[in-house]
């Protein structure tokens, strides 16, 4: 095992040391109760999944009450939620994973029936380009600065819970990526117009999340952020406009930053004529800041492969639904063990209760972007009895 270089510690800038550069990303269960809170499902899913990895960053929770995006999903929004957050915090903790709280809003990624009767709100008043979605609210001055406080409030709930640290999710069309996208922000004020305006928003974000760690936190606490590097929407993010947004995000002390793709080695989905990864691209920008990099990584070998790349972390998300116990099985040399595909009479053991199953067996025809793409499809021996991930 020691050959491997993703088994190795690291200390971020935070002064929280993680026991290897695995990280598991965070993934849509739909596990949570119907008002937010954290279930026994999601409990036993931490339990059984959490241990290996050096990170558990966990599916993410809507940070103020239109916010949400699905249903099941975990809510930071109120201290009433601490107690079972904690729980959540301390499950993943128990084998030494750290416990990495994800925090959002949906913004227009939502429906009125979602926010029970309440309408979507983004930066503007433009529906995303997808069948169905409706058109939100445009964000007020002073409901944008409520939701940056939301956020730093959400950060004050996770230290208060017990979790080693919060990651900021700006990526896969949620809002803070709505503010910074020229598609979803149309607006002629402070918050909108030039690359430099729409990442306002975004900063101020940070700012308001690493303020309640200075006043709040009485331990080392991590600080991270995901982002997607472009969009397919015109117009849209482009990665000229990404890397002026990660060079700035290079320079606040952001303790990582999770680029959220399908594959780690995936070069422009715009610009056909290049092809370097776009991971590459990012590497020559940030200087400062280690980054976590996922997509399409199964074996050993692919993760291994992207230490040798330079990359500082690696995620595993669909392996890891699958084979919770991938780490250890690499750490005891037996990764002839390691499961790659997910037998339908496996669900109970690896505690993918029905909502989560249900989420994943309808994603095949339902097209929702949450970061993964798996699919119902036979095994190579055709038997229809197992659920495996396509690239």
């Amino acid at each position: 095992m020691s050959r491997y270089q993703f088994l190795q510690s690291a200390t971020l800038k935070s002064g929280v040391t993680v026991k290897n550069r695995v990280v598991l990303p965070p993934m849509t269960e739909c596990m949570a109760l119907a008002n937010g809170e954290v279930s026994r499902d999601e409990l036993r899913y931490a339990a059984i999944h959490a241990g290996g990895v050096g990170m558990f960053i966990t599916p993410v929770a809507y940070i103020n009450a239109r916010g949400k995006g699905f249903e099941g999903q975990l809510s930071v929004d109120n201290d009433r939620f601490i107690p079972g957050l904690n729980k959540l915090a301390t499950t993943i903790q128990q084998r030494g994973s750290k416990a990495i709280l994800q925090i959002f809003s949906a913004g227009r990624m939502s429906s009125s029936a979602i926010l029970r009767g309440q309408k979507t709100v983004s930066a503007s008043a433009v529906a995303a380009p997808r069948p169905g979605m409706e058109t939100p609210e445009e964000l007020t001055n002073a409901e944008i600065e409520q939701t940056i406080t939301d956020f730093g409030e959400a950060t004050r709930r996770a230290i208060q819970a017990g979790f080693d640290g919060v990651e900021i999710h700006g990526a896969n069309t949620y809002l803070i990526q709505q503010f910074f996208s020229p598609h979803s922000n149309r607006r002629t004020d402070k918050w909108g117009g030039s690359v430099e305006k729409r990442m306002t928003f975004p900063l101020r974000v940070v700012e308001a999340v690493q303020a309640a760690v200075k006043t709040y936190a009485d331990r080392p606490f991590v600080v991270g952020y995901r982002f997607s590097p472009e969009e397919i929407e015109e117009p849209g993010i482009r990665m000229a406009d990404t890397l002026q947004l990660v060079a700035k995000l290079d320079t606040l002390g952001l303790d990582y930053l999770h680029v959220s793709m399908g594959n780690v080695w995936r070069p422009s989905i715009n610009d056909k004529s290049d092809k370097t990864p776009l991971i590459d691209q990012l590497q020559d920008v940030v200087k400062d800041t280690p980054l976590i990099s996922v997509g399409n990584v199964k074996t050993p070998v692919d993760a291994e492969r992207v230490m040798e790349a330079g990359i500082d972390f690696v995620a595993i998300g669909r392996e890891s639904i699958r084979e919770p116990h991938w780490v250890e099985k690499v750490e005891a040399g037996a990764e002839d063990s390691i499961r790659y595909t997910l037998p339908l009479a496996d669900l109970d053991e690896l505690g993918i209760a029905s909502p989560y199953f249900d989420f994943l067996a309808g994603m095949d025809a339902g097209g929702a972007h949450i970061g993964f793409e798996p699919a119902l499809a036979t095994t190579e021996k055709g038997n229809a009895q197992d659920l495996v991930f396509r690239k």
